[in-house]
């Protein structure tokens, strides 16, 4: 845990320094103790940080409590097996294109909730890397493909089986270096996956006009090794089925990346066509968008960004979504992804500095209230497959960071002897 504030600590000369009788060190020349001035340090106390910055923290936040309600729905009806209502809602879901107000769909909220056991028991077998004899790793997935044969033709019970299949497949695999992972669990990874595979490959999501679909059939990238020359075409699918969702443009970006499936002219390519063909609802957002995560990991992709439209894009997005959830998020990557990511390449350094200072408008334009997971999450890349062990002492990391971060921003006010207090149309100086 970061602290709040730092204070320069000033060392006392040793009691025993020889004095000139001006004042000034002087070698082999003993003073008398009696005529040493003693100099007490000044003791000087920090003001805490809750005294000068008061901002609202809602717990939980509004999307939180949005998010959670479809979760505990979905695993409500799996749980009393009532799985025809639950498909039921999904297909409402996609087809009319509900989201959460952080722009989150529901239909996957809903799918995830379906298999969350399922997946999260498989995660617990399989916490240490490999399962304990004889324990039951297949009961879930198997009583899931029974729900799939009692659903012909359901392409929203395909899409939840498929995607416990891919989850249980990277519960398999971890995060490491493709030369960590056992064979064991790499062999694992591909029949996951393959099953995955072959339950969607009778789906099409353009002709099902759905995004959920598209959504799952981009999730099979992650473990097609040819995947390369179709992972713009297949995120283009499902960005044009649901515009408003920026979640697939960041992802496009990501996997654009020549780590995985594209190059950086590839990357640039696509982030400008996404931004042209959402314009009617991001404005220059889309661009931005597609390169959020992107620049976030990659010093060349950042080096090559075009800063201005990527501002622009900031600008956009928070004018067409000015709510608590985007500003937190944007002031968060902003001052912690990117200002807290600097790498020694000199280029994109000096993007990621001028990328950072937006945190200053953003926050003072925009904040409201302060979403302490947003800030533990961008304070570790948004990394989709970290494990949080403790909700509680993550979303407290969080908000150290956040109070720091904002604090540093209003440096001048609060050193004048004012407080910042945020209200519902922004942060205001008052007089303490």
């Amino acid at each position: 845990m970061r602290p709040l504030s730092a204070f320069i600590q000033k060392h006392m000369r040793p009691l025993g320094s020889m004095l000139r009788a001006n004042g000034t060190p002087e070698a082999d020349t003993p003073v008398p103790p009696a005529l040493i001035r003693r100099r007490v340090p000044r003791t000087v106390m920090p003001v805490p940080v809750e005294d000068v910055l008061h901002i609202p923290c809602p717990d939980p936040t509004a999307e939180d409590s949005v998010r959670d309600k479809h979760l505990a729905s979905a695993q409500y009806l799996v749980r009393q097996e009532r799985w025809d209502d639950l498909v039921k809602a999904i297909k409402i879901a996609d087809a009319q294109r509900h989201m959460t107000p952080g722009t989150m769909p529901i239909a996957d909220l809903l799918s995830f909730g379906a298999r969350a056991d399922v997946v999260h028991a498989a995660e617990h077998v399989l916490m240490d890397g490999k399962p304990a004899k004889g324990a039951p790793i297949l009961a879930g997935i198997e009583a899931l493909e029974h729900e799939l044969v009692d659903h012909p033709n359901c392409y929203v019970m395909a899409c939840i089986v498929a995607q416990a299949h891919m989850d249980i497949a990277w519960a398999w695999r971890g995060t490491g270096w493709d030369i960590e992972v056992p064979a064991r669990n790499r062999a694992a990874f591909k029949a996951h996956f393959d099953r995955a595979a072959d339950i969607m490959a009778e789906f099409c999501p353009q002709s099902l006009n759905s995004p959920l679909l598209a959504a799952t059939c981009c999730a099979l990238l992650g473990g097609n090794e040819e995947a390369k020359q179709r992972v713009a075409d297949s995120y283009e699918t499902l960005i044009n089925l649901n515009p408003a969702n920026p979640r697939p443009m960041r992802a496009m970006g990501n996997h654009l990346l020549p780590r995985w499936y594209g190059s950086y002219p590839e990357l640039e390519l696509e982030a400008r066509r996404t931004a042209a063909r959402t314009e009617h609802i991001w404005g220059a957002g889309g661009y931005t968008w597609v390169q959020f995560d992107a620049i976030s990991c990659d010093d060349d992709a950042c080096a090559n960004l075009d800063l201005d439209f990527f501002i622009e894009g900031l600008h956009d997005i928070l004018t067409r979504k000015p709510d608590a959830y985007t500003a937190n998020l944007l002031a968060a990557y902003c001052a912690n992804s990117i200002g807290q990511s600097f790498s020694g390449n000199d280029r994109a350094d000096l993007i990621r500095a001028q990328i950072s200072n937006c945190s200053q408008w953003i926050v003072r334009e925009h904040l409201t209230e302060l979403h302490p997971m947003i800030w533990a999450h961008a304070a570790r890349g948004f990394d989709n497959n970290l494990r949080v062990h403790s909700p509680g002492r993550f979303a407290a990391s969080g908000r150290d960071d956040a109070v720091r971060l904002i604090s540093s921003l209003f440096s001048s006010e609060i050193a004048s002897g004012k407080r910042i207090v945020f209200t519902e149309s922004g942060p205001v100086a008052m007089e303490c």
